[in-house]
């Protein structure tokens, strides 16, 4: 079936609507909002009806359809408990060139009412063909849960500066330009640098026709001064890898990217997210082979910015944990481009929930300690009581876990510390290898991305479940006292 996306204005146009039980109050409450001079006409009524048509809002006339009662309407709703009926409405409607909706009657409508999701000026309307409206209402839910509620006013001062820069500024790409800058608000529940600049804009558009994009007002970042053509970048943390666990306002701005820059981890699911428009350049490493130079990653960051896109650096996990954000924050600064950091669900909270561990178990652990592969072999000269109190996560371990194990024990760490390699956390692929400091080098080498945790926090769960629970933990070698 094949159905074009429409919105009728209504305002003062006649329509009909058929019955008056509960369906047909249902369809009222739609109809109203629009304007549409509404005619009900069913033999019996609910009391809402009878007090609409007191109050005048509606038109009720308590008697059987006729064909008559189609003369003359723009639209007609068959809303009766009758099917036979409803078909009728439609089959003489039809003759007459009157658009009209049966209710739960595919065959007999000529339009689908929508879900809709409405923000002031703002509509988002969702069909499903009459296929499915449960789903339909699902997804009404989904995305009016997203939307933030100050979007219906913003859109009203963004109509009205529209207008305003129509009528005094010659048509051409400079007016096209501001038109889109303005327009380019990323959709979250803040006011944020694109929406005070729309106020900001809006006060110092002279009312002459020699308006250019320069002498709109520059924005600055931590002192530095901004192109007012420049958008915007957002190092934004995508999580382990299941989008269900990235955070609203990372999918928000996943969906408006016009530019996303991902690492190489960035699951595709993830990726699938960003809208067809959008440039989306792998630019991570895996295992150690770089595909792009940092200063090049920067590089594409402020010149994509500076053409007035909005930039997203997807980076696995938390962008602040071995994502080599303050690189990227210092090049970004430096270059004078409006950024902001948005948090992400790092992979070692993904992989503790993996094995049903709490990193910081009071009776087991009152530290964490986070470190990257290649630097966890520390020679930490802490006292050994501090480093069995606390539990080790360590991110790209590698494969041969040979030389860390032999430094935890050589800085004095029991065999028996319990150890979890977690292979794709929180993904559809992940796995769990249980095993201890001493069994670590003969670990089966894990799928990447993976992670390394290990403490007394880690042991496996059918510990906490057998018999004499107590005892069994206080027999787990240890040198950290109770």
């Amino acid at each position: 079936m094949t159905l074009l996306p429409i919105f009728l204005k209504l305002d003062s146009r006649p329509g009909l609507l058929v019955g008056a039980g509960k369906v047909a109050l249902e369809k009222l409450g739609t109809l109203m909002p629009t304007g549409l001079r509404i005619r009900v006409v069913a033999p019996e009524a609910r009391p809402e009806f009878l007090s609409l048509a007191a109050e005048g809002k509606i038109e009720l006339v308590l008697r059987a359809f006729e064909p008559a009662d189609l003369d003359g309407q723009f639209i007609a709703i068959a809303a009766t408990n009758m099917p036979e009926v409803n078909a009728e409405v439609y089959r003489l409607a039809r003759e007459r060139g009157i658009l009209t909706n049966s209710v739960d009657d595919i065959p007999n409508c000529d339009f689908f009412f929508g879900s809709v999701v409405s923000r002031g000026a703002l509509q988002i309307a969702i069909s499903t063909a009459g296929e499915s409206p449960a789903f339909a209402q699902r997804l009404r839910r989904e995305i009016d849960m997203q939307l933030p509620a100050d979007i219906g006013p913003w859109l009203a001062d963004l109509g009205r500066l529209r207008r305003q820069i129509l009528a005094t500024l010659p048509a051409g790409d400079s007016r096209k330009a501001l038109l889109h800058r303005l327009a380019n608000r990323p959709v979250t529940p803040t006011l944020d640098a694109a929406e005070s600049e729309l106020y900001t804009a809006s006060d110092s558009v002279p009312k002459n026709n020699n308006v250019i994009l320069s002498e709109l007002p520059q924005r600055r970042v931590e002192g530095s001064a901004v192109d007012p053509e420049a958008g915007h970048v957002y190092l934004v943390g995508a999580g382990p890898g299941d989008p269900d666990l990235l955070t609203v306002k990372a999918w928000r701005l996943i969906q408006s990217a016009d530019v996303i820059l991902h690492d190489d981890l960035v699951a595709p699911e993830i990726l699938d997210l960003a809208p067809s428009h959008a440039v989306v350049v792998n630019v991570g490493k895996r295992c150690g082979v770089k595909t792009i130079a940092q200063d090049e990653i920067n590089a594409l960051m402020v010149a994509h910015a500076r053409d007035g896109r909005s930039v997203v650096r997807l980076k696995s996990g938390d962008p602040l944990l071995f994502g080599r954000a303050a690189e990227e924050i210092r090049a970004l600064t430096g270059a004078g481009v409006a950024h902001e950091v948005v948090p992400g669900i790092s992979a070692a909270f993904a992989a503790a929930a993996a094995i049903g561990c709490s990193l910081t178990d009071r009776e087991w652990a009152s530290n964490v300690i986070f470190s990257a592969g290649q630097h966890a072999q520390s020679h930490n000269k802490a006292a050994l009581l501090a480093l069995e109190d606390a539990t080790r996560v360590v991110y790209m371990p590698g494969r041969d876990l040979t030389l860390l194990a032999a430094q935890w024990l050589a800085e004095g760490l029991p065999p028996d510390l319990p150890c979890a390699i977690v292979s794709r956390a929180a993904q559809r692929e992940q796995t769990v290898f249980h095993t201890t400091l001493g069994e670590l080098p003969s670990a089966p080498a894990a799928q990447a991305p993976s992670l390394l945790l290990a403490g007394w926090a880690v042991r496996e769960r059918e510990v906490e479940a057998r018999p004499a629970e107590d005892t069994i933990s206080q027999s787990l070698p240890r040198t950290l006292s109770a």
